[in-house]
């Protein structure tokens, strides 16, 4: 089946053909893959989880904000009306914490958090989400929903805290396919001596002494718990019964687990149609977590790779497995980009005439592999395939081919030109090349290391030494 195709308009907008592509995705809750099937036609609503921003995001972080991002822009291509919401998580007890270390008020680490959240994941050129609803602005919405869950029974106030009456929700537990007696709900489980169950976990926890931070409520002023916040803003901006809720495969139990049962409890309609969870950077077999403190920051890897090797990186395996965090993998993925630069920057090797069949053949596998389960290493395949054969022959269409499928894995920038070279590094590279023909190496290796240091890098061609940007 065909997807949609990008078709130009004249004066040069664009518009998308709506697909009959058939998409299935891995949804956590069933097990199975299913078939995304909007609430209105033509409309898909994504709610993915973003940052608790009480220290700078690692690479771990960056994970599914450029998963989701980029899924949003496959099923763009495919005609759908897509909105994307990443939320921020401004206030937590770790937030709290963060702030009191540093001498702030938590609501001056959390803004300068979320700024350079913002920073680095912009960083990445993926563009921002549809909407980045904050928990702090979003307090109405919350008490009004924590309000149903008391009216109905789900949920009771004690000591100024309210807790969901998790044994109320005889599902629980479903998404995660835990026995709830098992089940120890984490840092958000609220006061043992106030709860009717160790099961139940905290919706609003009265505030403390040290909180620099908090909300009236009609149960006394506190602040919302974890669980609450996301069941109310994915809510507030996409309505209950959206298509896909994402986040990492870590939040399953118990944030996910909670905001299944406190939704539904609630609303009497499942929040989401798809769970969608993508697996854990892994560090010596242990997630990258900034708790564990084995974090590599997203700001380090993109100063030191650049962005399109590391959206690369978080895209080279699949999306449901753990990735492995190295060097060597980081290089890898340098060296992937590297590949598709070079054979955007080769001599046109376009055959004539109109797109040869193994190129429509090829692109087809490239759309089949994300429509089935956002297979991106196998799209990455597909994509590698037509570009060995295209530098071994003539193929009609291959380059642009490629430039239409660059951008459905975030690497779009590698078909803009190169930036006119700054008059300075010029001068340098001239200067380079005397030393090397008076044989000064000492020289050449220190001019070499300026103009890295300037974000360029040397390539030799057939016309000579020429300037790269890094």
């Amino acid at each position: 089946m065909q997807a949609g195709r990008l078709t130009r308009l004249p004066g040069g907008g664009a518009t998308t053909i709506p697909s009959v592509r058939e998409v299935r995705i891995r949804d956590t809750l069933s097990g199975e893959l299913v078939k995304l099937e909007p609430r209105e036609p033509g409309k898909v609503g994504i709610y993915a989880c973003g940052p608790t921003v009480y220290s700078r995001i690692h690479v771990g972080n960056a994970r599914p904000y450029v998963v989701f991002m980029l899924l949003r822009r496959f099923l763009r291509r495919l005609g759908y009306e897509v909105k994307l919401v990443i939320n921020v998580t401004d206030v937590n007890d770790k937030i709290y914490d963060a702030a009191r270390a540093a001498g702030v008020p938590s609501a001056e680490h959390a803004a300068e958090m979320i700024r350079l959240y913002e920073e680095d994941t912009n960083r990445l050129g993926l563009g921002r989400p549809d909407a980045e609803p904050r928990a702090t602005e979003t307090m109405p919405e919350i008490i009004e929903l924590i309000g149903e869950l008391i009216a109905k029974g789900h949920a009771y106030e004690s000591g100024g805290d309210v807790y969901f009456r998790v044994r109320s929700f005889p599902e629980y537990g479903k998404l995660s396919n835990r026995d709830p007696a098992d089940m120890d709900q984490g840092e958000e489980a609220g006061s043992a001596s106030l709860k009717e169950d160790p099961l139940d976990f905290a919706l609003w926890k009265a505030h403390k002494e040290g909180e620099d931070t908090k909300w009236d409520s009609p149960w006394g002023p506190g602040r919302p718990g974890w669980h609450i916040e996301c069941s109310a803003m994915a809510e507030a901006l996409l309505g209950a019964d959206f298509e896909i809720h994402g986040g990492g495969s870590d939040l399953v139990f118990p944030h996910h687990e909670n905001e299944v049962a406190q939704s539904e409890a609630a609303r009497g309609v499942p929040l989401a149609r798809i769970w969608m969870h993508n697996g854990m950077i892994r560090v010596a077999d242990e997630k990258m977590s900034k708790s564990v403190g084995n974090i590599f920051q997203l700001a380090e890897a993109l100063d030191r790779y650049g962005p399109q090797p590391v959206v690369a990186y978080l895209i080279s395996g699949h999306y449901r497995q753990p990735l492995e965090f190295s060097e060597r993998a980081l290089d890898e993925a340098k060296a992937r980009v590297e590949r598709i630069r070079n054979f955007l920057r080769a001599p046109a090797q376009d055959g004539a005439g109109e797109e040869d069949e193994f190129v429509a053949a090829r692109r087809e596998a490239f759309l089949d592999a994300l429509a089935d389960d956002f297979n991106t290493p196998k799209a990455f395949a597909a994509l590698f395939e037509l570009i060995g054969e295209a530098n071994k022959r003539p193929l009609a269409g291959a380059r642009a081919a490629v430039a239409d499928l660059l951008p459905l894995l975030g690497l779009e920038a590698l078909l803009e030109e190169d930036e006119e070279v700054d008059p300075e590094a010029e001068r340098l590279l001239a200067e380079r090349e005397r030393a090397r023909a008076e044989r000064d190496f000492e020289r050449a290796d220190r001019i070499r290391d300026e103009l890295i240091a300037r974000g360029y890098e040397v390539r030799d061609s057939a016309d000579g030494p020429r300037l790269v940007r890094r």
